[in-house]
């Protein structure tokens, strides 16, 4: 009634079905966030090495590896955070105080290290 499968197709089978799963997760969105490209003096613009470093910490959950929210929060690249927050203020505040379902940061972090994540939010996303 069935066709006999053999341990050794059976194998290649899992095997063949492992490597797709493997490829579909591999193609879903970057792992990590970009890194800080190295400036003029051959070395990472230091307040954006910290941004990233914050936002790899704090908000790459939410947000996505790559800002592109493909997670709870909304998406922060390709410029949409100044189009949402024209005044960087309103952007410090959203992030000190929080909003919705995002967690007040101000209690957590500086503001030298709130300026920087929006900095690397808007330059390097």
């Amino acid at each position: 009634m069935f066709p006999k499968v053999t341990a050794r197709k059976a194998i290649v089978r899992w095997l063949a079905a492992l490597a797709l799963a493997l490829a579909v997760a591999a193609g879903c969105g970057s792992d990590s966030s970009p890194e800080v490209e190295e400036g003029p003096e051959g070395t990472p613009d230091p307040v954006l090495v910290t941004g990233r470093s914050v936002f790899v910490d704090r908000c790459s959950s939410c947000h996505d590896a790559d800002g592109s929210g493909t997670g709870d929060g909304p998406r922060l690249n390709r410029g949409r955070l100044v189009q949402v927050y024209a005044n960087p203020d309103d952007a410090v505040a959203v992030v000190s105080e929080g909003r919705n379902r995002m967690p007040a940061f101000g209690g957590l972090l500086t503001r030298d290290e709130i300026d920087a994540v929006l900095r690397y939010i808007n330059e390097v996303l």
